[in-house]
């Protein structure tokens, strides 16, 4: 099992897990419905330290026809449709259910995440969401998890992609890829940081770019096309953000040593890093893209581009992040290894 293998935190240890929704297995020994009489999905899950290993998950059916991707967090599926949202632990099934959403039946999210797991006293569920696909109206939604309310912060003509914790921070990155920091109390708000983009740039020079949190640094990673024919067809670099001067200063990584990312290819699926990756027979300096059609795609950070790149790789990749309707592979560490 792969928790036997564990005798501190997994997840300093072993990389995430890989859910592929799309993907059904057999499993006849497992229900076919929930205890609130929902039917089961039984989705295929892949582990990168042990690829022999049969691993699975159950979502409700409602997730995928119904219900509308938000995020992952702390081994929980966010998702949401109309005026209701809905929490769903990817592995044990056991579903929380918020207060109705202050929005009509098109409500559309941007993301989502929990800022502690569901056990602790003082976990909040933040999403972003607009009361439909096309209003350019977003508002950030706080709910205390076992609370009767949402608290609402309208959003003036951005939203809301992502928001990591960082020494003992909530920041968030917005829809123009500026930075924020976020208070939950004694009121929900929003603080500019002023920032420098690398190369004199004026304003975010990539395509769509994402936060993780990686060996004490709070990193900026994307892409750009290489338009190469015998190498990579694309280039992936990090950033660090240097909080030491004012405005901060984002500084390039040339080579993340001892550390390997994971991401999907939803804007709303999170971004992990693991240390010593050699340990499960990964690569370092790495980035394990989660993709539809093949498990994932392993791209070398920077300089390590063409040397990892394997040209047997789906030509047809799409390396720009979205938001789908269908839920896409995301990588996960189960609830369990957060209490």
């Amino acid at each position: 099992m792969w928790t036997s293998r564990v005798g501190r935190s997994p997840r300093s240890l072993l990389p995430p897990l890989l859910v592929r929704p799309h993907i059904n297995v057999r499993a006849p020994n497992l229900p076919s419905r929930s205890d609130d009489g929902h039917e089961l999905r039984t989705c295929q899950v892949l582990d990168p330290a042990n690829l022999k290993s049969s691993l699975r998950c159950q979502i409700p059916e409602e997730t995928f026809e119904d219900l509308c991707f938000a995020g992952s967090s702390y081994g929980q599926l966010i998702c949401g449709g109309g005026t209701n949202c809905l929490i769903v632990d990817v592995f044990t099934g056991v579903k929380v259910l918020p207060p109705q959403l202050p929005f009509n039946d098109d409500t559309y999210f941007y993301s989502g995440l929990l800022t502690a797991p569901l056990s602790s006293n003082n976990s909040h569920l933040l999403v972003c969401a607009a009361s439909n696909v096309y209003s350019i109206q977003s508002s950030l939604l706080d709910w205390p998890v076992g609370s009767d309310s949402w608290s609402e912060l309208r959003l003036s003509d951005t939203r809301i992609e992502q928001i990591v914790e960082f020494n003992g921070q909530f920041i968030v990155l917005d829809g123009s890829y500026n930075l924020h920091t976020l208070s939950l109390a004694p009121q929900l708000g929003l603080q500019g940081i002023a920032t420098v983009w690398w190369d004199g740039m004026d304003e975010c020079p990539y395509l769509r770019p994402w936060l993780v949190v990686c060996g004490g640094m709070l990193l900026m990673v994307d892409h750009y096309m290489t338009l190469s024919f015998n190498g990579a067809p694309v280039n992936y670099k990090a950033y660090r953000l240097d909080m030491s001067t004012v405005p901060a200063v984002w500084v390039e990584v040339k080579k993340l040593e001892n550390y390997s990312l994971f991401i999907g290819s939803d804007v709303r699926s999170p971004a992990f890093s693991c240390a010593s990756p050699e340990r499960w027979n990964g690569r370092s300096n790495c980035l394990y893209y989660g993709y539809y059609y093949q498990p994932w795609v392993l791209h070398g950070l920077g300089d390590d581009a063409d040397a990892v790149w394997d040209p047997e790789n789906d030509p047809d990749l799409v390396f720009k992040r979205n938001w789908y309707i269908r839920l896409q592979p995301f990588w996960v560490y189960p609830s369990m290894f957060y209490r």
